[in-house]
């Protein structure tokens, strides 16, 4: 399912905070336009009951105040102050005593210019009012108002300014000092209409912002995740079978070029193993096909026909050292794999490898006194944490290979040198040398640089082989140099122990 893949998922993920993102902004700007909408009428009825309660309360006299007050009529600066619900009770102007005003007389309400400049329209937007006096009875209303606006519920002494929405109107009322009540009025259908306008609008760039942003995810998720399609594409081949095949990234620098990179390196490191585990099987293969090949013959020939005691003694003995050849190819192999996946005995102890070597040594003196090759040492004693069994195959390996490489008459040295926390066994002999096209090669399993001789004394080519993994193994280096006809030097250089802790006794 689409579900699965990691592109659709970054792209709902995206589109769902793109939603909330836009919801919470359009809701804002929408909420926000309305309550500027919405105060800024109320302001606007605010002024209106302010300039009606003017001409309520002046009645007859407000001519009068009107010639008194050098012909200025009622303006911003002459209306109540306070926000709507403020509950103020301010009297700019007290009620009106003096000859033509009497409580309870029935009274016409006349607007000034200004006033009903405030009213005139009769567009939907348009504002109306009515005027009840404290009776009850509608004193004046707009002309082209609604007719069926009722008295706002509420007497007494509340002259505090209300404002609310009835019907499809907002309304303001105020009731006077007096008792009269005061209402203006209009219509929010332009309102609703201008917020209808304004949530299309919202809906409109929203929808497109969505659209351009989920464009522009689809374009880097696709970009983004080409590098990963691209490695399970190679991936896959590989898996085939094809080993050669490699990951190619147009971004190497980025995160995943990096992995590209690792990934390639890997696959690189996977083809060399299975080439050389497929040359060793090949190798093993030829190895042990000859030793066998012995064995059958040799069977062959001792039941083709009845033979001697001494005969059949004869044939037993090439069995025998053939089935041993056999048994040493066996063990050598067998010795070889456990020492490359790390399953030999891990025991490691401080060890003197001066004495170790002197050991070796001694113990070769015979094979050497038999192919007329003197051993010589220059022992320094020197400690490294290693098992003792494997430096021991190690020196006895190299010394082997000094001996049987060597000329008659010739010289094998063995040196171990202590210096500055590294501890280096050197075994050197003046043989007959390698050549410098196969030095690269030595230590490959079943190599031989003399072919010829060394199957013909038994060696299977993979005493050097054992001893690089076992070196490495250890945490040491094995290297070599060599000279056709002046001979081979083999250096193995491993890490020194930690000092010894000295005991310090105080005297009482």
């Amino acid at each position: 399912m689409f579900t699965h893949s990691i592109r659709w998922r970054l792209q709902l993920w995206l589109a769902f905070l793109l939603v909330c993102v836009l919801s919470g902004f359009g809701l804002t700007v929408y909420q926000l336009q309305r309550i500027t909408q919405l105060n800024q009428l109320d302001e606007a009825l605010k002024r209106r009951v302010a300039a009606l309660n003017l001409t309520v309360r002046g009645g007859p006299m407000m001519e009068f105040f009107r010639r008194s007050d050098t012909d200025k009529g009622p303006g911003p600066r002459d209306f109540p102050s306070g926000g709507f619900n403020s509950g103020s009770r301010e009297r700019p102007y007290g009620p009106p005593h003096g000859p033509g005003f009497m409580p309870g007389e029935k009274r016409e309400v006349r607007l000034s210019p200004e006033t009903a400049a405030l009213f005139s329209g009769s567009q939907p937007g348009a504002f109306y009012f009515s005027v009840w006096s404290r009776d009850s009875n509608l004193l004046a209303r707009a002309a082209g108002g609604p007719t069926n606006v009722s008295l706002p519920p509420g007497m007494g002494r509340d002259t505090s300014l209300h404002a609310g929405i009835r019907g499809k109107n907002r309304e303001a009322y105020q009731f006077t000092e007096l008792g009269d009540c005061i209402l203006v009025g209009r219509s929010l259908i332009p309102d609703w209409d201008a917020e209808s306008r304004l949530a299309w609008m919202l809906l409109a760039a929203g929808g497109g912002v969505l659209a351009l942003g989920l464009s522009g995810g689809w374009l880097l998720t696709t970009r983004a995740i080409r590098p990963v399609e691209e490695i399970s594409a190679a991936a896959s081949r590989i898996s085939a079978g094809n080993l050669s095949e490699r990951i190619t990234t147009s971004e190497p620098n980025n995160e995943l070029g990096r992995l590209a990179g690792i990934l390639n390196n890997t696959f690189s490191r996977l083809e060399t193993v299975f080439n050389q585990q497929k040359q060793f099987t090949a190798d093993a293969a030829h190895e042990l096909r000859t030793p066998i090949a012995v064995l059958i013959s040799e069977a062959q020939v001792m039941l083709s026909r009845e033979r001697t005691p001494s005969e059949y003694k004869e044939s037993l003995e090439t069995c025998l050292d053939t089935a041993q050849q056999l048994r040493r190819l066996t063990d050598s192999l067998l010795e070889l794999a456990r020492t490359e996946s790390n399953q030999f005995d891990s025991d490691r102890s401080r060890v003197d490898v001066s004495e170790v070597a002197r050991d070796c040594v001694e113990r070769l003196k015979p094979l050497a006194a038999e192919r007329n090759v003197v051993l010589k040492t220059e022992l320094n004693p020197g400690e490294v944490i290693i098992n003792s069994d494997r430096l021991v195959q190690i020196l006895i390996n190299l010394l082997s290979n000094g001996i049987h490489y060597n000329k008659p008459g010739g010289e094998v040295l063995v040196k171990t040198v202590n210096e500055t926390g590294k501890i280096s066994i050197i075994v050197q002999d003046t043989g007959i040398g390698i050549p410098e096209e196969d030095l690269p090669r030595i230590f490959d399993r079943f190599y031989r640089a003399d072919k010829s001789r060394s199957r013909a004394e038994g060696r299977a080519g993979l005493g050097l082989a054992i001893c690089k993994a076992i070196v490495e193994a250890e945490g040491g280096e094995l290297s070599v140099e060599s000279k056709l006809n002046v001979g081979t030097t083999f250096k193995v250089l491993f890490p020194g122990a930690a000092p010894r802790a000295r005991n310090i006794q105080v005297a009482p």
